[in-house]
């Protein structure tokens, strides 16, 4: 008689101390092990691990646990940096080692392609690493509160709003680390007031600091509550002898109870609102609002398999949505004919413009408004479209695009994607309308988070 899999109450209970043998990783990377078939999430164990934990939360069909130890480690364990990156979730795989992180990834994308996109037998390359998986954000946004009784700078704990002090980010390029701390010391200097988000006081909410890969060029973002800006010369002069990169400095202004970061008034301090960087041998300006790839080195990576897989000749026309400052769109351009790229966000257009008036590319055009209904417009004007690549959001297309893609049927489509689940969500619509898929390139964009990016190739049934 087989055991019933279903329980009518969790066979663990609230503080219960338990071991176990971990089966698997969620898609997040923690650990389950299974109790008479009861699944329990546990953070920071590994597959093949015998571990001893303690039950914290229970559910109906699931339980999470407290890892209290290791009792039989996994050959992938490798010793963790500081606890601290766990506690804030900056790094949720630190505790795993590089190469297993690669498998974890490329087992992930396996995963959602069959069972959410039903799409059996698709081949995933494997997954394109760093040679170095640390320090390879160029822009970091850190909260600013008061600690101890003096303005200090952090990051959030996982599921809730209390700042842990860090200075050493270790996946964020050192020198924005360094720059944040040289900022913190002139703020308390200057007995700068932090944000307190429960009484919705203070001045300063965020720091935020974006470096050029290869420019080295730097710009900041100081996030306040309000226009003030007592003794702006003085802290502006500070800031600038105390980095000698800083190109721009913003001040933001975000009156709001709110998680989002950025307001929607600015002003200039100091130097444009735009720093430069170097990518795919593009020259590109970039405003401190714009999107722009935070791992530089893999958007090369990610960019040149995009462009691969495009398989342009120079006859083609095609579509980039979701173009953001145009650094994909330049890279099409220079094996198309013609390149239109679309993008909702104006200041981007305007960035992406000047990126094409600043680099001589002259087959593009730019158009502002939302993919699915510029998409959706050109579709019932019967423009034809070669190639279409798209790079969404992390909620991914809206259905409306895809039947507009559907209705266009380019010979072929790329799809750029931050978010597996939705990537397999689309590629069932996709492939149910026509499209085969024909490779799928996952690129590690995130080292040290359970987060994978992947490229994939599609290619319309004659």
């Amino acid at each position: 008689m087989a055991k019933n899999k279903t329980h009518k109450k969790a066979p663990v209970s609230k503080n219960e101390v338990l071991k176990a043998e971990i089966v698997d990783l969620t898609h997040e990377g923690a650990g389950v092990a299974k109790i008479d078939y009861y699944p329990v999430f546990i953070e920071g164990a590994l597959i093949g691990e015998t571990v001893e934990f303690k039950i914290v939360k229970t559910k109906k069909t699931f339980a999470f646990g407290k890892l209290i130890k290791v009792i039989e480690k996994s050959p992938d364990r490798v010793e963790v940096v500081d606890k601290v990156y766990a506690q804030t979730g900056t790094m949720p795989l630190q505790h795993l080692s590089y190469p297993a992180q690669l498998a974890f990834k490329k087992k992930q994308v396996e995963t959602v392609l069959q069972k959410i996109g039903k799409l059996e037998g698709i081949k995933v390359n494997e997954v394109i690493g760093m040679d170095s998986p640390l320090g390879y954000r160029n822009k970091a946004q850190v909260p600013v509160r008061k600690i101890d009784g003096r303005l200090t700078t952090g990051f959030f704990r996982k599921n809730s709003h209390d700042v842990l002090p860090i200075e050493d980010f270790q996946i964020q390029d050192p020198e924005i680390d360094q720059a944040i701390v040289r900022i913190r010391d002139i703020m308390r200097q200057f007995h700068v007031k932090p944000y307190n988000e429960k009484a919705h006081t203070g001045w300063l909410r965020h720091i935020i600091v974006r470096r050029g890969h290869s420019s080295k060029e730097l710009m900041v973002v100081l996030v306040t509550t309000n226009h003030d800006f007592h003794r702006e010369e003085e802290i502006v002069t500070a800031i600038k002898k105390a980095l000698p990169e800083l190109v721009s400095l913003i001040q933001n202004i975000n009156p709001e109870k709110t998680n989002v970061i950025l307001g929607s008034e600015s002003r200039i301090l100091w130097g444009e609102d735009n720093y430069k960087d170097q990518l795919m041998g593009f020259t590109f300006s970039i405003g401190h609002q714009s999107f722009y790839q935070v791992n530089s080195v893999q958007t090369e990576q990610l960019y040149r398999t995009a462009v691969d897989y495009a398989g342009l000749t120079g006859q083609e026309t095609v579509i980039d949505a979701y173009c953001g400052i145009g650094t994909l769109t330049l890279a099409l351009a220079q094996k198309a004919e013609k390149v239109y790229g679309l993008e909702i966000i104006e200041p981007a257009i305007e960035n992406a413009r000047l990126n094409a008036l600043n680099n001589s590319v002259s087959n593009v055009e730019f158009k502002v408004g939302p993919a699915e209904e510029i998409i959706t417009e050109w579709a019932e004007a019967q423009l034809q479209a070669d190639v279409i690549v798209v790079d969404p959001p992390r909620k991914g297309l809206a259905p409306e695009f895809i039947e507009s893609v559907l209705t266009m049927k380019p010979e072929k489509m790329v799809y750029v994607s931050c978010n597996p689940a939705t990537l397999a969500r689309d590629l069932k619509l996709l492939t149910e309308g026509g499209y085969t898929v024909e490779a799928v390139q996952p690129v590690d964009m995130f080292p040290q988070t359970y987060h994978v990016e992947c490229v994939v190739l599609m290619s319309m049934m004659k």
